[in-house]
Parts: structure tokens; C-alpha cells; sequence
């Protein structure tokens, strides 16, 4: 530090500091220091006054003895004293000594602003920068509160220096960071914005940062700095490593300032066409040279380019909204998936976890399956292998569950004690939502059972309880399996439950084989009796009371174990009572008696699985990303009765900044069960939780679902009241202006984010089948101050009350930060319509209201039923459409890159059959399908014909409707 070296002149510092260096004891040196500190206060406390350069010494030998450890209790307005000289050194040492030891409380914080006032007042950019580092290292709320208002006119003045406004962009932030609410928005902050075109880029780094973080709070007031970040990002990206000499780092132009504008860009949705074209091609820009030849061998060289890479992929997973570019950065991460620095493997999961939850890139990340399962394998790292198994959960849909499943059972052998628990609830998740039988359910579960016991928690083996009294065709199957099971010599406790509940409820379906007969059952049973935890023989207990009723030939045995004397003179009060009861029920109680009691368990009310809520309480608030799975699987719902209605994640802004899992608030608990007589599990699937249970076909169990409860049924009496008169369209405020783009995302797809900023994030799931339909609404708190009145309202503009009927359900009036509430609606189309229902939000943060207006992503082509048909039967249907007011075509310029693949996904989520082999030329896509209503059905056929050379599409819709057919037409059109 050249301040406090010989080259200043300051000998006595340097001879002290020596002798310190020279002590040979801790003793020697206190003694030289105490020596020292009594010649300090002897000068300071003398007749003669002291000049500059005396203090300045003075001061540094105290600095220098409170860094060793000792307490200074004076010399502090000596070093006020030194700010008011108007040498540089003097002043400089003045501030060190200040920023070190003046606390916040101190009686001389008034003179130390006033000498801070009067450096900034100074114009000198010397003494200026002092000024602020100073008001920065304290930064406290005195300071705050003194200079808040300043600091920013500093910033903006048109004759302060670029270092200058480096300090006070610097400055500024650090004080927004402590105290908030004292640093006033006002006119500065449009011309701070400008700051980003500055030539100086330690400037644009400063202010970048400085943006980033008050957008956060107040997006609206810095949304002009989109398109400015895009700009400057560009001239970045385009730019040789020559162009930008001063801030090239190893071949690299300003790496940090290029992830600081990315990182901008994240706090708000995808930018205007213009603009957002100009910042495709900075991603693809990035992601090309991501590919290129490296231009130096050493690591910082590599850290620095994919430090960039790894934001520009974080604002891609965020805007969601390209596909090409999701696949490209899908493409990038997977080959970074095999590299030899861990770091990047580690990174290269974390990210592609959130790009599995997209629509777009969930194919593109299922390719790389067999090197994700490799790594499950083969890391040394742990933490590396958990991001490996969170990536395989996300990843999994019905085509691959089997592979993933059993890879991960397999790697649960071999697992780090600290993630067996975890890996279990991903397993016990992924077998139940997308078991194609359930035989291959229970394997699963019991499997699991028997690698990983002591991990598998209660609300695992209860769902698998639940599942089997459920589903009449495979408990027989159960209760053969677990009868097996029980055999082994040694058997897990969950083992024992599991099986003691089957066999007693089920185990006369596997009686009339001598190999289980009752006896045998029962003596297998027995067997594990004094093995088991007095929870678990409780169990046993009742599974020999229902033996009894189910198998009359045991009745003296079992009576005999109740009998016996370790039983009723138990010292546990409930295996006593127990004992008891039940030995005195099977005496004197009637056959007929003894059915009624012991009858077979009925199926359980169809609750929600609680296994998923206990995986996002275990990872934290900031996990859900790779728990929550935005996609919707087409053949989900083939035996589970739906896609589970999770929190989406679609469309995160970064691996670690997203609420949607919003970052994993649970649902709503469910109603409890009534505990009836011999329930063995007396009310235990309470938990909230994230599948619908599983109904006797999929089709029925929607249907049946969406129902609205009739008004003379018990259901109905305890559905949520509806608010007592919901507000008109003349009691809301107009869409925001981007309502309509929000709206377009949505019409090929039902799960996203459909509205972010600072404040609030709202995410959708959605499915619907026939013209019923159930959505949920996501409302994430990204602050950490409670919303207050919060109240979201669906309002229906126009005639549309009579087109479309949504059932609303009340949430919480207050929301915690960081917290997350979720709305259910339950939607029924009852004739076309073109105009979607309004989302009406309205709250209050921090004692100020808010209140935003959104547009359902409700649309006609959600009920749109696909409809397969031979290429005859479709020209004959195309022809008996042939009125011009049935026919609606547009043709019109591709907005995104033509890809074959891209648009038929895109056919496919509008809701529409595509038909192979029916047009003549197979560049174009054919569709057929049929708009559900209650009150008609509406028949719709389309044609796509895209022209590569010339970049159109010709669209070509078919309905008995003409309303319908140019809405249609308009909506679909919007999507290329």
C-alpha cells in the first residue's frame, strides 16, 4: 500500500512496523505496542499542535495496530481532522482510518458527512472518489440517509468524470442494497439508463449492475434498458477480441459486463420483435462460438467463454420462447456433459434439469439419456451424481420411465447415504405417474422396499396402501408379491407393514394355493413378530383380527397369540389394549358381527399423492426446478388420470432465480379421511400434494373430476363459496399491454409462466379434454414482504358468461414472501367463443396497491378433440365443406425459422390429429379434429403449406362454422 510505505516519507512507520516484525514473543510484542500506543496519546494529547504529516503517521500506526488485533479507543477526530486537508495522502489516510473503524453509531458521523459533502461539492474527482469509496465501505443507514439523494446527481452530471461515475454507480448500489427505501426513484433514473451507451465500459459495467438490481424492484421504471442491453451486447458479441483492448480478457471481449447484460435481460419477459431478432442473433452469436476453436490453452480463457455461454443459456431456459435456440443450448450442454472439468459437468445438469421442463427442448435433452445415466454410474463427485439423478427425473415421461426407474433402483444399491432418501421419493414419484401397470407399480415399490428400507418414509409405502385398496385387478397380484416378499430371511420393518396390510385385506385372493394357504400366511406373518417395533406389531395385531373374519380355520391360533400372556400383560398400553379388544371381539361376537366390523377396507376418498410435497420440503424452496415438470406428457393420463397438477417450470429465468416450484410451495392440503372400523392407517394420507389419484379409466375419472358438484349435494356444501359478486369488466383496468403476446404463447401449449415481474410470478398448468377443462393458477411471491388483499378474479368480458363457465376457488388473502398460493379453475365451454376470460390480480406490497389484468390462456382450440381419419374420408369431408364462409386462409412471412419438426409440435399442442399420407406433396401438414362444446360439436379440418424458398406459410382452415374458422385461422397463424 504505497500510502503507508518508506516511498511517503512516514520512517517512523516503517521502523515501528520492523520491530514489530522483530519481536521474538506475543509478550514482546504488546509491550512494543503498548509502548507505541502511550507515545501516540502523550502526542495527540500535547501542547504543540501537530502538523499533516504527523497525524498522518500517527493515524496509520494506529490503523496498523488495530489490523493486528488490538483495540483502538482514540485517535478518531484526529482522523477526521486529516479529511479537511487538501493533500492527497492525508486524505487518503483519513478515510482508510474511517472506513475501518467508525461504526455506524459513532458521535462523529455528523462531521465525517460534512467533510464528505464538501469533497463531493469539490468538483476534484480525486477527492471525490474517496468520498464515495468511503460512503460505500461504511454504508450505513445514517449514510444512506445523508447522501441518497446526492450520490445520483453525481452519477447523471455531465461533467463527472468516468471514474467518478463508476464510484457513484458503485456507490449508489451498495446503499440501495442496505436500505432500500432511501434511495428516492426519480428523474435520474431515465438518464442512468443511458449510461449503457456510454464509450467508457467500466461505466456501462458499473451502471449495468447498478440497473440490474433497482429493476428487480422497480421493473417499470428501467424497461427502456432492454433494448439498450441488446444493443450494447451486441456491439460485444460482434466485436474482435482487438476491438476492445482495455477489456479483453484472455481473447474474450468483457466477459463480465457481457454476463452482466444478460443477466439484465433476465429480469424482464422477451422484448419487442425488433428487438428480440437483434438478440436472437446475439444467442446464436454466442452459442457459435461456443463451438469455435479455443484461442488459448489456459483455464481462465475457457472460464471466461463459458461463463457467458452458461448466462446466455440461463436467458434462453428464461424467455422460452425460441425453440431452435433451446435446442441448440440443449445440444451445447450435452456435450459438455463428457468434459474433463467437473465444474461444467456439474453446471451442464444443473441447466439442462431446466431445460427438460420446456415443451420445445424436453426431446433434445431425453437424446443424452445414456450419458446422464453414465454419470449416475461413474462420478466420483456426489454432488455431481445428484444433479445426474435430479436430471433423470426430469427428463423421464412415459417413452423412457421403465430405463429411468430402473437405473435409478440400481444406482439406490451403491447411493451416498445422503441422497438415498431423495433418490427413493424420485423413484416412488416416477413408478406412480407413469406406471403402465400397475403389477409393475408394486415391483417398484417393493423393490424399493427391499434395497433401500430404512429410506423409504411413511408416505411411500401409505400410497402404495392406497393404490392397491384402490384397484381391484391388481391386488391379487399385490398380495402374491409381497407374500414372496415376506419369505426372504431378512426382511425390512416397511416390508412387514406393507405386507401385513395386504395379507389381511387381501389375502383370501391367494388362499386357495396350499403354497399360501391361511395357516401359512399367518405363520409367515408370525414369524417377523418379534422382530418388529411395537408400531408394527400393532399392524399385526389387526391383520389377525381381519385373519379371523377372512379365515375362520385360523381362529384358534390366532386367539391362542392374543391369548398369551406377553400380549395381554404387554407393558405397551396399545399392543395391550389391542390384545384385548380384539381377543374379546373374536369370542363373542356373532359371524355375521365379526364380517360387518372386519369387512373389507372401502377404496380410500381420491386424494392427492403427498409423496412430491415431502421431495420439495427435503430440497428447499430453491430446487423446484428440477422437481416440477411443466411439460404435458400426451400419454400421461393413460392409466393416472392426469398430469399432476405441480407448480410449472417452464420458462425459469436461471437454474437458482425462480418461484415456480415456484420453487415448491405445496397445494392445499386434503381433507382428511374418516377413519373407519379396523383401518389400519387411521387418516394417513393427509399430506398436500401433487398427483390426482388414479380412477377406474382416465377418461371417466377427468369427467367425473370436472363435474360441478350438483347445489342440493353434501359436495356442494363444502366446495369454497364463490365470492359474493365478482368484478365486471368496468371494475378492472385494461390487459397490460403485452397481454395479447402472453396469450399467443400459450395456444400450442397449456404450462408456463404466464406473467413475471418483480414482484409476482404466475404460473399455468392446464389440461383439458372434451369441453371441460381444469387450470391451475401458480401465484409465487418473489419478495420477501407479505402481499397483502390479495385477491386474482376471473371476470368474463362481454357475452362471454354464456360461452364459457369457470368455477373458481378462493386462496389465502395474504401471501409470505417467497412463498406461493395456488388457484384451481374448473373450466366448461358451453358454445364457441373468440374473446378469452380476464385474470384480474389485485394486492397490496408494502402498504402500496398493485393490480395488474391478464388474459386467461383460455382459447377455443383448447377443446379442440383430435380426430383421426383415412385420406378419403378427409377429401370427402374437405369437399361437404366448401361454402366460402366456412373457409378461412391466410397466407403470410414466417416469423420463425422453418423447421418440419418444430411445426408439427406446434400442430400438435394446437389440439389438432395430424394426418400422414393424405396431401399429395409431404412438405405439408394435414390436420383434422373436432371443437368440443356442450351445446354443439364443431368439425374443423386444416391445411399447412409451407414454402421454404420464399419463407411463407399458406394456412387453409375448414369448419362448419365461420366464426370459428377465421378465429382459428387467426390463432394458429400467430405461432409461425
Amino acid at each position: 500500500m504505497q500510502a503507508v510505505s518508506k516511498g511517503d516519507g512516514m520512517r517512523g512507520l516503517a521502523v515501528f512496523i520492523s520491530d514489530i516484525r522483530n519481536c521474538k514473543s506475543k509478550e514482546a510484542e504488546i509491550k512494543r505496542i503498548n509502548k507505541e500506543l502511550a507515545n501516540i496519546r502523550s502526542k495527540f494529547k500535547g501542547d504543540k499542535a501537530l502538523d499533516g504529516y504527523s497525524k498522518k503517521k500517527y493515524v496509520c500506526k494506529l490503523l496498523f495496530i488495530f489490523l493486528l488485533g488490538h483495540d483502538i479507543d482514540f485517535g478518531h477526530m484526529e482522523a477526521v481532522n486529516l479529511l479537511s486537508s487538501n493533500r492527497y495522502t492525508e486524505k487518503q489516510i483519513g478515510y482508510l482510518f474511517i472506513s475501518v473503524l467508525v461504526n455506524s453509531n459513532s458521535e462523529l458521523i455528523r462531521l465525517i458527512n460534512n467533510a464528505i459533502k464538501n469533497d463531493l461539492a469539490s468538483r476534484n474527482p480525486t477527492f471525490m472518489g474517496l468520498a464515495l469509496h468511503c460512503i460505500a465501505s461504511v454504508g450505513s443507514r445514517e449514510m444512506a440517509e445523508a447522501f441518497a439523494g446526492e450520490i445520483p446527481k453525481v452519477l447523471v452530471a455531465g461533467d463527472t468524470m468516468d471514474s467518478v461515475k463508476q464510484s457513484a454507480a458503485l456507490c449508489l448500489l451498495r446503499l440501495y442494497r442496505t436500505s432500500p427505501d432511501l434511495v428516492p426513484m426519480g428523474d435520474w433514473t431515465s438518464r442512468v439508463v443511458h449510461l449503457l451507451n456510454d464509450q467508457h465500459l467500466g461505466v456501462v459495467t458499473a451502471a449495468t449492475s447498478l440497473i440490474t438490481t433497482l429493476a428487480q424492484k422497480n421493473p417499470e421504471e428501467f424497461k427502456t434498458s432492454v433494448s439498450l442491453a441488446v444493443s450494447r451486447l451486441s456491439r460485444i458479441v460482434t466485436s474482435a477480441s482487438t476491438d476492445l483492448q482495455d477489456y479483453t480478457y484472455y481473447f474474450v471481449p468483457a466477459p463480465w459486463l457481457s454476463v452482466k447484460l444478460l443477466r439484465l435481460l433476465q429480469c424482464y419477459p422477451p422484448p419487442d420483435p425488433a428487438v428480440r431478432g437483434r438478440l436472437t442473433e446475439c444467442l446464436e452469436t454466442i452459442l457459435n462460438k461456443a463451438q469455435e476453436p479455443p484461442k488459448s490453452k489456459k483455464v481462465q480463457h475457457s472460464n471466461a467463454k463459458n461463463a457467458v455461454l452458461f448466462e446466455a443459456i440461463s436467458l434462453i431456459i428464461h424467455h422460452d420462447s425460441e425453440p431452435n435456440l433451446l435446442v441448440r443450448a440443449c445440444n451445447q450442454l450435452g456435450q459438455f456433459l463428457q468434459h474433463r472439468e467437473t465444474n461444467l459437468r456439474y453446471l451442464a445438469l444443473e441447466s439442462m434439469c431446466t431445460l427438460a421442463s420446456s415443451e420445445f427442448s424436453h426431446e433434445a435433452v431425453k437424446t443424452h439419456i445414456d450419458t446422464v445415466i453414465n454419470a449416475l454410474k461413474t462420478e466420483r463427485d456426489v454432488s455431481v451424481r445428484q444433479r445426474a439423478a435430479d436430471l433423470l427425473y426430469a427428463m423421464c415421461d412415459r417413452s423412457n420411465a421403465k430405463q429411468i426407474v430402473s437405473e435409478m433402483l440400481r444406482y439406490l444399491e451403491t447411493a451416498d447415504y445422503a441422497i438415498r432418501e431423495e433418490i427413493v421419493l424420485k423413484v416412488a414419484i416416477l413408478a406412480e405417474k407413469y406406471a403402465v401397470d400397475y403389477s409393475w407399480y408394486v415391483d417398484t415399490i417393493l423393490n424399493l422396499i427391499r434395497i433401500a428400507g430404512d429410506y423409504v418414509s411413511e408416505e411411500v409405502w401409505y400410497r402404495v396402501l392406497q393404490i392397491v385398496t384402490n384397484r381391484d385387478d391388481v391386488q391379487g397380484y399385490a398380495a402374491k408379491t409381497v407374500f414372496e416378499a415376506l419369505q426372504a430371511p431378512a426382511c425390512h420393518e416397511n416390508m412387514v407393514k406393507v405386507g401385513g396390510y395386504i395379507l389381511g385385506e387381501f389375502g383370501n385372493l391367494i388362499a386357495g394355493d396350499p403354497r399360501s394357504s391361511p395357516p401359512v400366511q399367518f405363520s409367515l406373518l408370525h414369524s417377523k413378530f418379534h422382530l418388529c417395533s411395537v408400531a408394527t406389531r400393532a399392524l399385526l395385531l389387526s391383520t389377525y383380527i381381519k385373519f379371523i373374519n377372512l379365515f375362520p380355520e385360523t381362529k384358534a391360533t390366532i386367539q391362542g397369540v392374543l391369548r398369551a400372556g406377553s400380549q395381554l400383560r404387554n407393558a405397551d398400553v396399545e399392543l395391550q389394549q389391542r390384545a384385548v379388544e380384539y381377543l374379546t371381539l373374536s369370542s363373542v361376537a356373532s359371524t355375521d358381527v365379526l364380517a360387518t366390523v372386519l369387512e373389507e377396507m372401502p377404496p380410500f376418498p381420491e386424494r392427492e399423492s403427498s409423496i412430491l410435497a415431502k421431495l420439495k420440503r427435503k430440497k428447499g424452496p430453491g430446487a423446484a426446478s428440477a422437481l416440477d415438470d411443466g411439460r404435458r406428457d400426451p400419454s400421461s393420463n393413460d392409466i393416472n388420470g392426469g398430469v399432476e397438477p405441480t407448480p410449472s417450470t417452464v420458462s425459469t429465468p436461471s437454474p437458482s432465480a425462480d418461484l415456480l416450484g415456484l420453487r415448491a410451495a405445496p397445494p392445499p392440503a386434503a381433507p382428511p379421511a374418516s377413519a373407519g372400523a379396523g383401518n389400519l392407517l387411521v387418516d394417513v394420507f393427509d399430506g398436500p400434494a401433487a398427483q390426482p389419484s388414479l380412477g377406474p379409466t382416465p377418461e371417466e375419472a377427468f369427467l367425473s373430476e370436472l363435474e360441478p358438484p350438483a347445489p342440493e349435494s353434501p359436495m356442494a356444501l363444502l366446495a369454497d363459496p364463490a365470492p359474493a359478486a365478482d368484478p365486471g369488466p368496468e371494475d378492472i383496468g385494461p390487459p397490460i399491454p403485452e397481454a395479447d403476446e402472453l396469450l399467443n404463447k400459450f395456444v400450442c401449449k397449456n404450462n408456463g409462466v404466464l406473467f413475471e415481474n418483480q414482484l409476482l410470478q404466475i404460473g399455468v398448468k392446464s389440461e383439458f379434454r372434451q369441453n371441460l377443462g381444469r387450470m391451475y393458477l401458480f401465484y409465487g411471491n418473489k419478495t420477501s414482504v407479505q402481499f397483502q388483499n390479495f385477491s386474482p378474479t376471473v371476470v368474463h368480458p362481454g357475452d362471454l358468461q354464456t360461452q364459457l363457465a369457470v368455477q373458481t376457488k378462493r386462496v389465502a388473502a395474504q401471501v409470505d414472501g417467497g412463498a406461493q398460493v395456488q388457484q384451481v379453475l374448473n373450466i366448461e365451454c358451453l358454445r364457441d367463443f373468440l374473446t378469452p376470460p380476464l385474470l384480474s390480480v389485485r394486492f397490496r406490497y408494502g402498504g402500496a396497491p398493485q393490480a395488474l389484468t391478464l388474459k386467461l390462456p383460455v382459447t377455443i382450440n383448447k377443446f379442440f378433440q383430435p380426430t383421426e381419419m383415412a385420406a378419403q374420408d378427409f377429401f370427402q369431408r374437405w369437399k361437404q365443406l366448401s361454402l366460402p364462409q366456412q373457409e378461412a386462409q391466410k397466407i403470410f412471412k414466417a416469423n420463425h425459422p422453418m423447421d418440419a419438426e418444430v411445426t408439427k409440435a406446434k400442430l400438435l399442442g394446437f389440439g389438432s390429429a395430424l394426418l400422414d399420407n393424405v396431401d399429395p406433396n409431404p412438405e405439408n401438414f394435414v390436420g383434422a379434429g373436432i371443437i368440443q362444446t356442450k351445446a354443439l360439436q364443431v368439425g374443423c379440418l386444416l391445411r399447412l403449406e409451407p414454402n421454404a424458398q420464399a419463407q411463407m406459410y399458406r394456412l387453409t382452415l375448414r369448419t362448419s362454422k365461420e366464426s370459428v374458422s377465421r378465429h382459428l385461422c387467426e390463432l394458429l397463424a400467430q405461432q409461425f
